[in-house]
Formats: structure tokens, sequence, C-alpha cells
């Protein structure tokens, strides 16, 4: 088993860019799946699951091929999430496997519960999914518990390389990888161009436009390049400790809000009691949560990510059921026979059943 989990990581390493091509044109597909014959939208929640868990196992691996490649330098560096996550991925061996925990149950979730609505009945469902989101808000507190810190999403470290650029572990030279000796021969000049020494005139057509604009002032062309703050701080110190009762109740109650809601569903209610707990909770938390300093970028960015994130609400409960769903049908049968637009409102109509369907898909 280890000789063939070597030989498949020599294999990933050696042609990782075609894999990587191979992995985007399924990922694609797994978008015009669903409808198209019973059953699709298992088939392609199965396909966009195993995708995810092999992209992480992918990234995990190709991180580790370019920490231990002393040749590789990446283009650019890496940004705040992934020092971050990186940091305490390495400094915890819990943070890291409750963090890949939780986002390999967050990329299997509606593939379970697909699952789980053709195998058994309706209360059995509910009880799993909740069981889940049991599961997902025990892994949230411990990640809460080990940072002391507003926990990021995602709590893994990203791809953020070019799998074409990526170190192969071949002789072959790649752009990333800084030079081990020189080149071993000169490119020569051949002969018919060696008495070339007087340049031919340039052509009126081939002058370059005279600039409009005067030319970008030092101090704006070397801003972008200087060292912040959060260059030089120590990857854990990215996210302040949280300090106070009051931050520590906001971020709780926002880790535990979907399991409220999903318990709040499973016995069945109809009425906006679900919906409008969950909202108030979400409130709760972004009233009672602290104001991060300017130079706390990583922590401002996951607080606009948590307010982004509010919209969902309009694929939820009433408000689904009465504005948004009825918005989305209008559009696609007004946009139906739209060239280009069409194709947008004919997968609309493809996953609108799904999101009445599937909680996972709200």
């Amino acid at each position: 088993m280890s000789s063939a989990l070597a030989q498949y990581e020599s294999f990933l390493v050696a042609h990782v860019s075609t894999i990587s091509s191979l992995e985007s044109s399924l990922r694609s597909i797994t978008w015009i799946l669903p409808g198209r014959f019973k059953d699709a939208e298992l088939a392609s929640e199965a396909l966009s699951a195993i995708l995810n868990v092999m992209s992480m196992y992918h990234d995990t691996l190709l991180a580790r091929v370019a920490q231990t490649d002393p040749k590789y330098k990446p283009l650019l560096p890496s940004s705040a999430h992934t020092r971050y996550t990186r940091a305490w991925s390495e400094k915890d061996w819990r943070y890291k496997w409750a963090a890949r925990a939780l986002e390999l149950i967050r990329f299997t979730e509606l593939l379970v519960e697909m699952g789980l609505r053709r195998k058994v009945t309706r209360k059995t469902r509910w009880r799993g999914i909740v069981l889940l989101e049991v599961i997902k808000a025990l892994l949230r507190l411990v990640l809460l518990r080990i940072t002391r810190r507003p926990l990021l999403s995602p709590p893994i470290p990203e791809r953020e390389f070019d799998p074409e650029n990526a170190p192969s572990g071949s002789d072959t030279s790649s752009p990333t990888l800084a030079p081990s000796s020189p080149p071993s021969s000169v490119l020569s000049t051949p002969e018919h161009l060696k008495n070339n020494h007087i340049p031919l005139p340039v052509h009126p057509l081939l002058t370059p436009p005279p600039p409009t604009h005067s030319p970008v002032p030092v101090e704006e062309f070397l801003l972008p390049k200087a060292l912040t703050t959060a260059s030089v701080k120590a990857p854990t110190s990215l996210v302040r400790p949280l300090s106070s009762p009051k931050e520590w109740l906001s971020e709780v109650i926002y880790h535990i809000r979907p399991l409220v809601y999903a318990i709040m569903l499973s016995s069945g209610r109809k009425d906006n009691k679900p919906l409008m707990t969950a909202l108030a909770m979400e409130l709760l938390a972004l009233n009672l949560r602290r104001v991060p300093s300017q130079s706390s970028a990583l922590e401002r960015s996951e607080y606009a990510r948590r307010d982004r994130d509010i919209v969902w609400y309009l694929l939820r409960g009433t408000i689904w059921e009465s504005w948004t769903k009825p918005k989305l049908e209008g559009f696609a049968d007004r946009t139906a026979h739209t060239p280009l637009i069409g194709v947008f409102s004919a997968l609309v109509k493809d996953w609108i059943p799904l999101i009445d369907e599937y909680y996972y898909c709200e």
C-alpha cells in the first residue's frame, strides 16, 4: 500500500500540470450535470466531493515538496491567510487534524445528505444532519480553544501557486526554481547576423505613442513593494487573541448558530422561527465582536467574509419560498430563449429543486 502511494505521489509531482488541468475540467462538469439524467445531482456531488478531497491531498503534498526542495522560490510571497493557517498547522498537530476534518466534512456533507435522503426516513436524515452539525461545531470550538483567536475560513492553507510552476523533481528548469548553476553554454550569434551592426530605421507605424500621462512618482512605485507590519510579524500573531468575555461570546455564538438552526429545522417546524433565530444569532455575534485595528488585515477580511455570507439567508426558509425562489423562476422563464443568458437560466432551473430538497444546498 505504501509503495503504491509513493508511486502515485511521484506520478503527481511529475505530471502536476496535467492533473491540475484535469481537476479544473471535471470541476466545470459538476455545474452542468444536475437535471441531465436520473440521480444526476448525486453523480455531480460525488464527483465534486472526490475532486475537493483529492485537491486537498494534492495541495498538502505539493506544499511539502516545495518546502523540502531547496531550489524552490515562489514568485510571490505567501498571503497572510496561508502564513497564519500553515503556522498553526505546524505548531499544533491537534489544529492540523481538526482543521482537515472540518474541511473534509464540508466537502462531503451534501453527498452524505443525498445518500441519507435516498435510503432512510426523513427523521433519520435530519438526525444525520444534526450529527454532522454537532461534529462541525465541536471541531470549530476545538480550533477556537487551541488558537484563542477568531477562526478563519478555511482553516487550512489554500493553494497559492501555479501547479505548472511547482517543483517537478526533475533536472529541468522551472520559472520558480532558482538556477543552481550557470548555463552550460552561451548561445552564439548566427553567422549571417554577425555583420549586422547598423540597425534599420524604425518605421513610423511601429513607433510607440508618446505617454499620455506623467511618469509614476517614485513613492507610488515603491510603496506597494515596501514591507508592512504584517510581513514581519510572527505568523501566529497576525490575528490578536480574544481578550474579553464579550469577544469569546461573539465567536461561540457565531460557530454554534448552524447547529441551533439545524436542530430547530429537524423538529419539522414550518414557521419563521428557525430562520429568525439563526438570523438573530448572526446579528448578535456581529454586534458583540470586536472592531479590528487597521493593521489587522487578516481579521478584517474574515469579518468582511462573514458579513457577505449573510446574503445566503436569501436561500433559506420563508425568505426563499416567498421572495427569492419566485424571483429566480421569473428570471429563468423570461430569459429562457435569450442567447447566452438562456444557458444560465437553464442552470438556475436545474438548481432550484436542489435548494428545495437539500439542507446543505442552502
